[in-house]
Order: structure tokens, then sequence, then C-alpha cells
């Protein structure tokens, strides 16, 4: 990076990407023996998991391997050399010519580690990184794939021996604060700086490109000044997304930093949402992860920047990015593309007091690294870390610890968190952060529907001053399932379309709801999921792991959201159907559609986002939907039985009860009966609870030890034995429930 101030010399900062041939060695031998190992050539990014922590089983390596890269002589003068590490998982140690040079951990921030005093006429840089399991770093226990590996970018960077702070928990070494009050055309640019090796007395020259320059002295390496900035261009969201350059140098050596920075103000309102700039802006859109399918989590920018094009494409303007620190390219993105985003550390599931330390570390890292992007308005503490241990002390102290740190580094930005919804609403932990948000499942992993609803204008009944937002929310889906009769827990991509429907219209129709962030805008990897039929992935994404396939609920989001003219019939995967008339379902932002079948116009309707229409099925047929010059086409046929290919394994039993294995006995137990009553029966409760155990372990790591409130474990209890087992995973099969059915019809109620 290079600044052209008026005044003094500027010096070339020199960053090299070393990614290029690495010898990968999966062994826990020790630092003398590594070097001389053999090894499997490969470059960086990389992932030792990319395969075996997305095929099911919960049993990719979790352990140690070495990295090691030769260099040759490096041509330095008077000049410090300094490795930067983007993001190594778990944790790294580092050696530089057999010499332990330093320890890091946390899985997904920038680290730097200054080599100068060891370097040679041929350097050796060898690194152990370490995924396993322990009590001390965040995350252990979640929903996710933990892959281990270097699997962001390592550079050299070569600066002289009085720079800009390489060692500021991986900052810049710079933080400008842009302050503006809401209406005001004036802003004010707070400047700050921390250096090494600077004399007292030196000076800074900060400048904010196209308006204004100030110059600062250091003392004990730290300098301030204050900028005013008349008339200022304000960064307005999708919008208008504008972005200033701030520049700062030293000037005795020349030494230079740059950074991007946004003017905007904002707010939230517990009864009309987010605002940005002094006007309601309502914020709707998805989660995502940092991996992909057969890449792990090594993402390339080509496979950053597609991710988000296709977050763009639906409309979508607030990204909350889980459940840990991403890569600093894609904070970029989010600049540019005027997202509203929510940033947080990998603090889940559980509260681990020997892990108290590591959140610290983490959430410091996470706000210095990511202050100057515009794109983040909230910190995020935690995510369903009552799931396991509910609310302790230890718990309760440890957030507030976070968020007291969170406006310590940063006075600008809120402090948010994601409960699971088994928390209570009246718990205290509510009341720690700025506002909050919900998990909520209703409609795929208990409840229905409509008690989304329900619970939104029960909390908001209850607490409001509270601002409430919903964090998480979905269905699975594989395109393999499909459906003219969606049922929850079906897998299918038409339930999820329906699901997504209903979600969107309840978030349409309730301001308070500060923001909504679907749960997940890609598949990714959990290796300890097995259900679905596909194990190793949640399927809850909008399109498909390898990012190929849009489902049909991507549309639906499209129709709410996205300004770009569009027209989309569902349904296109589900070719053979067995009905004599079908639904054909559209999904558009125009407000009519004709529906054209085999070349002649069937009907044509005026209507909001979604359009159904009746076609009578009488062999195969050319379906068209057009709405002006747009169209879409899809082609579906009359079969004389169901296409079993449709349906999961579990589901191809069409109806249980006429199998002759399976039986409701007059006066007897079944799965019909819910699981409330069976468990009232000590005998049958004993069979309920070892099919429970394996429905857990369909769900890994994340399902053990979970504190479940009263009120929620009487709505899990009174839905039927069949409804709960459906959604179990592949590890309770079709035998395992006609022998538990067996076994209850023996059992008198």
């Amino acid at each position: 990076m290079q600044n052209k101030s008026k005044k003094g010399k500027t010096y070339m900062r020199n960053k090299i990407l070393i990614l290029e041939n690495w010898k990968f060695i999966k062994d826990k031998a020790n630092i003398e023996n590594v070097v001389r190992a053999d090894g499997e050539n490969i470059n960086l990014p990389h992932t030792w998991n990319a395969i075996d922590g997305q095929d099911g089983g919960n049993d990719y390596y979790r352990g140690s391997c070495w990295y090691v890269k030769e260099l040759g002589k490096l041509e330095i003068s008077d000049e410090e050399v300094w490795l930067e590490f983007e993001g190594v998982s778990m944790s790294a140690d580092v050696y530089v010519n057999g010499l332990h040079m330093g320890h890091h951990e946390g899985g997904y921030s920038t680290f730097r580690i200054n080599i100068s005093d060891v370097l040679d006429d041929k350097n050796v840089i060898a690194v152990c990184v370490d995924n396993s399991y322990t009590k001390s770093i965040y995350p252990q226990k979640a929903d996710f794939t933990f892959y281990g590996g270097i699997y962001r970018n390592v550079s050299l960077i070569t600066v002289p021996k009085s720079h800009f702070a390489l060692s500021h928990f991986g900052g810049c070494g710079i933080k400008a604060t842009p302050k503006i009050k809401e209406g005001e055309k004036d802003a004010v640019l707070y400047l700050e700086a921390w250096t090494e090796n600077a004399e007292d007395g030196s000076k800074i020259i900060f400048q904010l490109e196209s308006v204004g320059e100030v110059e600062a002295e250091i003392r004990q390496n730290y300098a301030s000044a204050i900028l005013q900035v008349p008339d200022v261009h304000l960064w307005n969201g999708k919008k208008d997304p504008y972005l200033y350059n701030v520049h700062a140098k030293l000037e005795k050596t020349g030494d230079a930093v740059s950074v991007r920075i946004g003017f905007r103000s904002y707010r939230v309102d517990s009864e009309t949402g987010f605002y940005l700039n002094g006007k309601p802006y309502r914020l709707c859109g998805v989660s995502r992860h940092q991996d992909s399918k057969g890449a792990g989590n090594a993402l390339t920018p080509k496979m950053h920047r597609e991710d988000m094009e296709m977050i763009e494409e639906i409309g979508a303007n607030t990204i909350r990015l889980a459940h840990y620190q991403h890569d600093s390219y894609f904070y970029d993105l989010c600049d540019e593309a005027g997202m509203v985003v929510w940033a947080e550390i990998p603090y889940i599931t559980e509260h681990m007091p020997e892990g108290e330390a590591n959140t610290v570390s983490q959430m410091t890292e996470l706000v210095i690294q990511n202050y100057h992007h515009p794109s983040v308005f909230f910190w995020g503490l935690s995510n369903e870390i009552t799931t396991t241990g509910g609310v302790t002390d230890g718990l309760v102290e440890n957030h507030k610890k976070l968020n007291e740190l969170c406006h310590q580094l940063d006075d600008t930005r809120m402090t948010t968190m994601a409960n699971v919804f088994m928390l209570e609403m009246e718990s205290e932990v509510l009341s720690i952060p700025d506002i909050r948000s919900y998990n909520l499942y209703y409609g795929w992993y208990l409840g229905d529907m409509e008690e989304n609803d329900r619970w939104f204008d029960e909390f908001h009944s209850k607490h409001p001053d509270m601002a409430i937002g919903l964090s998480e929310y979905g269905a699975d889906a594989l395109t393999c399932y499909q459906t003219s009769s969606p049922e929850k827990g079906d897998y299918t991509e038409t339930y999820q379309a329906l699901y997504h429907e209903h979600m969107l219209k309840m978030w349409s129709e309730r301001p308070y709801i500060w923001a909504m962030h679907v749960w997940n805008m890609f598949d990714f990897a959990a290796d300890g999921r097995a259900d679905g039929g596909e194990p190793g992935v949640n399927h809850k994404g909008l399109v498909t792991f390898d990012r190929k396939v849009r489902k049909d609920a991507f549309y639906i989001y499209k129709a709410y959201l996205s300004d770009e003219p569009f027209i989309h019939i569902c349904g296109s995967r589900y070719i053979d159907r067995n009905e004599k008339i079908t639904e054909v379902k559209v999904y558009s932002n125009q407000s009519q559609i004709t529906l054209i079948v085999d070349g002649k116009i069937l009907d044509k309707k005026s209507g909001d986002k979604v359009f159904r229409f009746s076609v009578p099925l009488s062999g195969e047929h050319e379906i068209e939907a057009k709405s002006g010059g747009l169209s879409d086409h899809i082609r579906i046929r009359r079969v004389d039985s169901p296409n079993l290919n449709y349906v999961k394994e579990k589901e191809k039993v069409t109806n249980w009860f006429d199998r002759e294995d399976m039986q409701i006995r007059e006066g007897y137990f079944s799965i019909k009966d819910t699981v409330a009553d069976v468990k009232a029966v000590p005998e049958a409760a004993l069979l309920l609870e070892k099919i429970q155990e394996k429905a857990v372990e369909a769900y890994g790591d994340v399902a053990k030890n979970v504190t479940m409130p009263e009120s929620i474990q009487k709505q899990m209890e009174a839905m039927p034995v069949e409804a709960t087992l459906r959604q179990a995973g592949e590890a309770v099969t079709v035998e395992m429930i006609i022998e538990l059915n067996r076994e209850l019809n023996k059992i008198k109620k």
C-alpha cells in the first residue's frame, strides 16, 4: 500500500504472498524431525478436512498437522520482516529455522509474528496446526465442521524499523472513527495510530482522500488527531455504499497504511425497527458459513465473490456472518455492496469456563481487525450459548465482560446475541446486549409455522421496549425430494418454499422485528449430521452446497426483496406427478402472471409475489409463465404411480399402518401417541428413551446435554412420536421405527 501525501517520502511496504510449494505433513512429529520428513506438496489456502469433514459420521480428523515452507535468503537491510497469517484453524505454533516464534489460539483471525532476528541465508518456516478438542479454545460444540488447516493467505511483510504497529491484535496500526449525527451534513473523523520503534516527537500525516490532511505528534508510540469533514457523502446501504480512503504515513521513515471507511448514522427502535441515516431501513437477509463442497473453508476470492453475487441477487440487505470472524476480503465485499453486517465470535452452544480468556481475545481481534468496515453494525457476543448448561453465573458474567469490552473498543456500534429458542423470555441474559435476536425453528423442529407469529407477538407484548430480531430460522431441503403435499420434516424443496413464504409474510407484517436472517444462504458442512439422506451436510440453504442450484425458496426472497424484474416457476425438479390436477406455483415481483400450458393460455392472475394455478394433467406438458417480456418454463408429466425417488427412505412407506408389520391395537400404545402419553408409562418411556438416544447421535455433539426449559419440553412432548422420528435423522431407521411400534403395541394404555 502506498500513500502519496504532499509531505515527505513514501515507503512502499513490501507484502508478498507465500502460498505455493508448501509441504503438508499429517503427523504429530516434533520440530526436529518435521523439516526432514516427507510430505504432500500443496498450495495454500488448504484444509485437511475438505473431504472427511463433509461426509458424515462425525469422524473427521481432529488433531495436529504440519506445514513447512523453505525460503531463500531475504534481501533486507535495516528493516523488519513479519509473517502474517490470516486464518489458521484452530491453534498455531510457528517456528522459523527451528526456533519457536509464536503461538496463536483462535481459528478465524489474523495474527503476525516478527521473524527479523532469526533470519539466515536459508530460512524454513514450520507451522504446527491443531484443531483437536480442547476446552480452552472456541468453538468445540456446534452444528458445523471445525476444519483444520492454514486456510487463508500467508504473507511476508517487510517494513522499516519504525513503522505502524503490526503486533496490535492483528490490526493495521491505525484507528479511524467516523462520526456524524443523524440529519446533519458535517461529520468528524477521529484518528489514532499505534507505532513500533518510533521516536517521540516524530510526526504522522493523516489524510482523508479528497477532503484534507492533518499532522499528529507521536508520544510513546501513540498519536491522535481530529479532522472536520464538511458536507459528507454518506455510506447509504445498497443505494449508495460510498467509501472514503484514509491514509496514514510516518513522516520520518515513510511507512504508510491505508483503510477504507464510511460515514453513516443508525439506530434501532423497538417498535419500528432499524433506521439508516435517519430513514426506516427494514433488514432482511441471510446468514453465511465460509465453506463450500469439496473445498471446505479454503475459499478463493472467486468463491467469495460468487457467494456475494448470489446474496445480492435475492435482494438481501443484511448478512449475519456466522459463527466466527470471516475473511477480511468478504467484509470488503460487504462494504462495497452496502450490506448491513452482524459479525460475531464462535462463543457457541456451551459456556466453558476454561475458554473465557479465549472469548476475550477473539472478540478483541474481531473488533480491532474489522473496525473500519462501514458494513459492520453489530458485534455478536455469542450464539445459542445456553443450549447446554443453561444460564449460569459464569455465563452471565462473561457476557457482561464481552459486552463492556465491545463498547470500550468501539463506542460506535451496538452489541447483540443470538439466543436459542429454548431460552425463556424472562431470562436476564436478554438484557445484557444492546439488542437481541432469537433462533426459532417452529415449523421445522417443533410446532407449526404459525407458532413463530405467536412467539413474536408474545415477546413484543411482554417486552415492548426491547428490540427483538430473528437471527435464525429455516427448513432443510434436498432438491431431489419433491411432493404435491408438503409436510413438516419431509425434507422436500416444496415444504421449504412453503415455510419461507410464511416467514416472509410474518416479517412483512411486523415492523418491530429489527432484522431477519435466514439460516442459511448456502448448505454447509456439519459432519455430525446424518439426516435428510445425505450425511455430513446441513441442508437449510437457499442454495446447494456446491452453489450449482438455487432452490425454489431462493426465489420467494427475490420476490420480496429484489428490484430486479423476474419470474420463476417452482417445481422444475418435480417432473413426475401422480395427481390429476396439479398446482403450478409462480414467484415473481411482477403484479400479473399469465400461465400458458402447451402453447395455450390457461389463466391470468393478478397478485403479490405468490401466484398459484391449477393445471389438469393428462400426459407431458410444457408450462410457461409470462409477465410482459419476462418468462420461465418447466416441463412436467402425469405418471400412474408416485416417483419414489422424490421422497426420503422413511417416507417411501406412504402409509405406515398399511404395512403388515405396523398396526394400531385398540387400548395399546403406538407411534401415533404423543411423546407425553408414552413417557407417562415407565415401560413405554424406556423404549422411547432408547430410540431418542439414537436420534441425538444424528446431530453429533450439539444435541448432547441440551438444557430444555419446561415450556419447550411440553411443546415437544405434545407432538406424536411418529412426527418426532421423521426428523430424527438416518440414525433412526425404518426398521427401528417398526420395532418400536411393535413393542409399544404390547403395552396397555
